[in-house]
């Protein structure tokens, strides 16, 4: 591929490190059109079925790095890479959980001009293999008259391949939009559309209740540890006030409030 053609269009590709139901729920809240495809064990893929940053004004980085803290930041969990790419650039946005997001760019030529920092810092985040994965992600981050920013994004891609992502044959990063529209489709890609406020916080409780923590948020066990807080608690915040012990009081308060928003949440949901 040669120094000169780099990316024609403006598109980007949302790498989420989790299985498509855990991403449908997050995804929904961004209040956008995308389509979902599972992209390997533990992977998948968004693509957007609109061209906001055509009509909002803003580029697409932007835009993108904006959706990727935003399905990132409620699950905590698991991180977002999007990979996006316009007429003069392109590159990669990493968000994971509440940390600063990571990026790296690339001109339209494969010039880089990011941090080699950065690209380790990547490497990290997403559990690379700090050896090999980390030497093959270095020449990304030279010089090469050969790579542009096209083949840069695909570069990417092969290494994340060997965390287990395979993306759907002809879902390629720096292909024009309608395209990766039309695989994703083909591909039997999920429509996503934005969900009212209701069903939207509706999904979120869902998704955190079928997660590790669901069975002492809703159920017997979590009306047993509610109780618990409560017998714990009250106690405690009666001692500590008698003795005026502002640090086992709000101890005690703290105990209270868990346990009692913990048995309304359960009999909450449970209506």
């Amino acid at each position: 591929m040669n120094a000169t053609s780099g990316p024609k269009s403006v598109g980007a590709l949302l790498l989420c490190r989790a299985d498509p139901p855990a991403v449908r729920p997050p995804a929904r809240l961004l209040g956008e059109h995308l389509l979902l495809v599972p992209a390997g064990p533990g992977w998948s893929v968004l693509v957007p079925e609109g061209k906001p940053w055509l009509h909002g004004g803003e580029p697409v980085e932007q835009v993108v790095t904006g959706w990727a803290t935003a399905l990132a930041v409620p699950a905590a969990t698991w991180p977002v890479v999007a990979l996006w790419w316009d007429r003069d650039r392109a590159g990669l946005t990493l968000a994971s959980g509440f940390r600063r997001t990571v990026g790296y760019t690339w001109l339209a030529d494969g010039t880089p001009v990011g941090e080699d920092e950065a690209m380790r810092t990547f490497a990290a985040r997403l559990a690379l293999d700090p050896v090999l994965d980390v030497q093959a992600l270095e020449p990304l981050t030279a010089p090469d008259p050969e790579a542009d920013a096209h083949s840069r994004l695909v570069g990417i891609v092969a290494v994340l391949a060997r965390a287990g992502l395979a993306l759907p044959t002809g879902l390629v990063p720096g292909d024009h939009a309608d395209r990766l529209r039309s695989v994703a489709l083909a591909q039997g890609a999920e429509q996503i559309e934005g969900a009212a406020w209701r069903d939207a916080v509706r999904a979120e409780l869902d998704a955190v209740e079928g997660g590790p923590l669901g069975p002492y948020l809703r159920g017997p066990r979590a009306r047993v540890l509610g109780g618990a807080q409560l017998l714990a608690g009250v106690p405690l915040l009666l001692w500590g006030a008698g003795r005026r012990s502002g640090g086992w009081a709000t101890a005690g308060a703290l105990l209270v409030a868990h346990g009692a928003l913990g048995l309304a949440y359960d009999r909450f949901r449970e209506r």
